[in-house]
C-alpha cells in the first residue's frame, strides 16, 4: 500500500471519532492504542493530549505536533419548544454549519442525533429568511426525536453544557481532493501516526518524539511542551489558502510568519532549501489569522528552533479541502527532513 493510501485509511479513522474541544479522550485513545500496537510507550497527558518517543537517535532532538482536538460546539440553553441553543468551541462559525448534521454528546454517554437550522427555518414561513444574520443567537440544534418541551429534552439526559460535534463529511475524489471538516488537523495527525509506522523501517540518528496535542484551538495545546528539553519543533498543521497568497492545495505550505509573528528564519530556510533539494512543490507564505502549536510551545518557555508546514487547505474552519499533492508534499518534505 502507497504512503498516501495508509494515511488516507488513518485519516478515515480518525475522521470517524468526533473530538470537539474539551472532548478528546476518545481519539486520545484511538491514538495511544495505535502507537502501543507498533510497540510504543506512549504518554496521555493531564491536559489532555498523547505524547511518544519514536526514536531513540543521539543526534538532533525533534519534536513534531499535530493536533486531534477541532471546532465544536456546546448546549447553551435548551428552549421551551426542545431545540438546542449552543455555544462555538473554538473558531466555528454558525454561517457555515447551518443545515449541517450533528451529534449530541451527554454526559451519561448518551449520543442523541441532530441538525443545526436556522429558527423558523421554513422559508415559505419566515419572511425575513434571507435577512436575518447567522450567528449563535440565531441558529439553533433541531433535535431528531419528538420534543415539545424542555422537560422532554431533559428527560432524554441532554443539559446545559453537553457537547456538539458537527458531522465532518469526509469525501475522497477520485481527482485526489480530500474535502471534510477537521482537516485542521487531522490530517496533519494522519500524516504523523503514519510516520510512527514508517520510522519503524529506517534508521535515523535523530530523536524524535510525537505530540498529539488537545487543546490547540484553545490556544494551549503545546504549552505542556515547557517540561521537556528538545532542539527542534516542528508543528504539521493546515497551510492556509486564499486571497494574496501563494498556497494552493497541491503544495506543501511552510509559514514564515503568522499572527503571532514570524517563524525561526533558519528553519524556515533550511525547510525551503529541502524542498529545493527534493523537487517538492511548495509555497512559503504568511497568515494573517492564524497560531499554532509551534508559537504556544515558545510561549511556554522551550528554547527551540521552530516551524509550521502543512497541506494547502482551502475554506478552513468550514468545509475544509485539500489535495493528495498537497498531503503527499507535506509527507515528502517531513520525510526528507527526518533522514537528512
Amino acid at each position: 500500500m502507497s504512503s498516501i493510501n495508509e494515511i488516507y485509511r488513518i485519516l478515515e479513522d480518525i475522521m470517524a471519532i468526533d473530538s470537539p474541544i474539551g472532548y478528546t479522550k476518545k481519539i486520545e485513545s484511538y491514538v495511544c492504542d495505535f502507537l502501543k500496537n507498533l510497540g510504543y510507550e506512549p504518554q496521555m497527558c493531564k491536559v489532555g493530549g498523547v505524547y511518544c518517543d519514536i526514536s531513540e537517535g543521539d543526534g538532533e532532538h525533534l519534536i513534531l505536533t499535530a493536533h486531534t482536538d477541532t471546532l465544536g460546539a456546546m448546549v447553551k440553553e435548551i428552549s421551551g419548544s426542545g431545540r438546542l441553543g449552543i455555544t462555538a468551541l473554538g473558531g466555528l462559525n454558525a454561517n457555515n454549519i447551518e443545515c449541517e448534521n450533528c451529534k449530541v454528546y451527554t454526559r451519561d454517554n448518551k449520543v442523541y442525533t441532530g441538525t443545526v437550522q436556522l429558527k423558523n427555518a421554513s422559508l415559505h414561513v419566515n419572511k425575513s429568511y434571507n435577512e436575518t444574520k447567522r450567528d449563535f443567537d440565531s441558529v439553533e440544534v433541531v433535535l431528531d426525536y419528538v420534543v415539545n418541551s424542555k422537560e422532554d429534552v431533559q428527560n432524554m439526559g441532554i443539559e446545559v453544557g453537553d457537547i456538539v460535534a458537527v458531522d465532518p463529511r469526509l469525501v475522497i475524489t477520485d481527482s485526489g481532493y480530500i474535502k471534510s471538516r477537521f482537516l485542521d488537523d487531522k490530517a496533519g495527525a494522519a500524516i504523523l501516526l503514519y510516520l510512527a509506522k514508517y520510522i519503524k523501517e529506517i534508521k535515523t540518528d535523530k530523536k524524535i518524539s510525537l505530540l498529539f496535542s488537545a487543546n490547540e484551538e484553545m490556544g494551549f495545546g503545546a504549552s505542556l511542551l515547557s517540561q521537556k528539553e528538545a532542539d527542534t519543533l516542528i508543528a504539521i498543521d493546515m497551510g492556509c489558502v486564499g486571497d494574496g497568497l501563494n498556497g494552493s492545495e497541491q503544495k506543501v505550505s511552510i509559514c514564515a510568519k503568522d499572527s503571532g509573528g514570524p517563524y525561526n528564519y533558519e528553519m524556515v530556510s533550511k525547510l525551503v532549501s529541502i524542498c529545493k533539494e527534493h523537487n517538492i512543490d511548495y509555497s512559503v507564505d504568511i497568515y494573517p489569522a492564524y497560531g499554532s502549536d509551534a508559537e504556544t510551545a515558545i510561549r511556554a518557555g522551550m528554547d527551540i528552533k521552530f516551524a509550521l508546514i502543512g497541506m494547502g487547505v482551502y475554506a478552513s474552519h468550514g468545509y475544509e479541502r485539500t489535495h493528495k499533492d498537497g498531503m503527499e508534499g507535506t509527507w515528502s518534505l517531513l520525510k526528507a527532513y527526518i533522514e537528512c
